[in-house]
């Protein structure tokens, strides 16, 4: 990997034309990173940490059968990492404080010649949570550019990459309790937060949704992130997180987005079609109501990484997105454990684009 330009704090103008590919478009690699010690997943050596980086592994090791991988290592722990992740899988030592890529890590977007740029979001925690540590994590973003030779670029918003969710054709999925979050953007409105979004993404149309799952708003929770309820699967095309059980407290909360969602049209003027993904049948483990939700897949090169949680529901929710996805592999991976430390498959990814000619991003 080339050394990145210099980074640089970005103007309006020059972000503008800038814009984030879908998550379906093709792929450079995939960034991860290795679990390291901490309060969510334990000591060194313990019962927990052996689960995180078993689960962590899978699903880096079905990726790479597809695209290629990089995991990031905190110092400390890179001897481990290469010993877990075996050969393959490609290696980069930068400061951790825990493994959520999709959030620490970068935006990567398109620059109006095709290359590659990366947006440095402020990260501080998930809304400067108590239990959160971020001294390291909010320096990632730049270290993960840097290894990819992309330059980044500022932007004054607290926001995280499972935060948000677009289609690559100028519309984005955001939740009011994550951008509005008084622990993140204090005194933010809707108009500020979306100039900030669609000047960064290249977006123009914002739809936002009340609320995130009812877990999630648990002391361990991010507060409301979307993409563990909702998805693009294609222009105007929206997967939904359906809880059909009224015991369960998503049952309403699925009403809620449902009604949100309903009649909202894309970027181009489009009705939005809205696909229910049935949430997996269990409804509690020994925390209370589970937050297992199929939404959370990461869409590769030629697949799609599917949480499953041996669950009849599994099968239901591989046969919709092999729909949704057509012509991509659906690769189921177990990842109740990776639900049990606070997030699914799509938390602890990060997709890199593939640069693509000027002609193809006019496109």
């Amino acid at each position: 990997m080339k050394p990145a330009p210099a980074p640089v704090q970005a103007t309006t103008t020059e972000m503008a034309s800038t814009r984030m590919p879908a998550e379906w478009e093709a792929h450079e690699r995939t960034w991860m990173a290795f679990p390291p010690p901490n309060d969510t997943f334990g000591e060194g050596g313990s019962d927990t940490l052996d689960r995180a980086r078993t689960a962590w592994t899978k699903v880096a090791h079905t990726i790479a059968r597809y695209e290629p991988v990089t995991v990031l290592a905190d110092p400390r722990n890179a001897t481990a990492a290469r010993e877990w992740l075996g050969e393959g899988i490609a290696v980069v030592e930068v400061p951790l404080d825990d493994a959520w890529l999709r959030d620490s890590g970068p935006t990567f977007v398109h620059q109006p010649d095709g290359s590659v740029a990366a947006i440095d979001w402020i990260f501080n925690g998930w809304g400067a949570q108590e239990w959160a540590s971020w001294d390291k994590d909010q320096e990632v973003a730049r270290a993960v550019a840097d290894q990819a030779g992309a330059p980044a670029r500022s932007v004054s918003l607290v926001n995280e990459g499972g935060g948000f969710h677009v289609d690559g054709e100028g519309t984005v999925l955001l939740t009011e309790t994550v951008q509005l979050d008084p622990g993140r953007n204090p005194g933010a409105t809707k108009e500020s937060v979306e100039a900030e979004i669609h000047s960064a993404l290249g977006t123009s149309k914002a739809i936002w949704l009340p609320r995130g799952l009812t877990r999630d708003y648990n002391e361990f929770g991010t507060r409301g992130h979307v993409d563990i309820v909702a998805a693009f699967a294609g222009p105007g095309t929206v997967l939904l997180h359906r809880q059909d059980d009224a015991a369960h407290p998503d049952h309403a909360v699925y009403l809620q987005l449902r009604t949100a969602l309903q009649g909202q049209l894309d970027a181009h003027g489009r009705p939005l079609r809205i696909i229910d993904v049935p949430a997996p049948t269990v409804l509690k483990d020994e925390e209370g109501f589970v937050d297992w939700s199929y939404i959370n897949h990461y869409v590769g090169n030629n697949v799609v990484v599917l949480c499953s949680f041996d669950d009849p529901n599994d099968t239901i929710a591989a046969g919709i997105l092999e729909r949704a996805y057509p012509g991509r592999t659906v690769e189921l991976v177990d990842a109740r454990d990776i639900f049990a430390f606070g997030g699914g498959i799509h938390c602890i990814t990060q997709q890199q684009p593939a640069t693509v000619s000027r002609e193809e991003e006019r496109s």
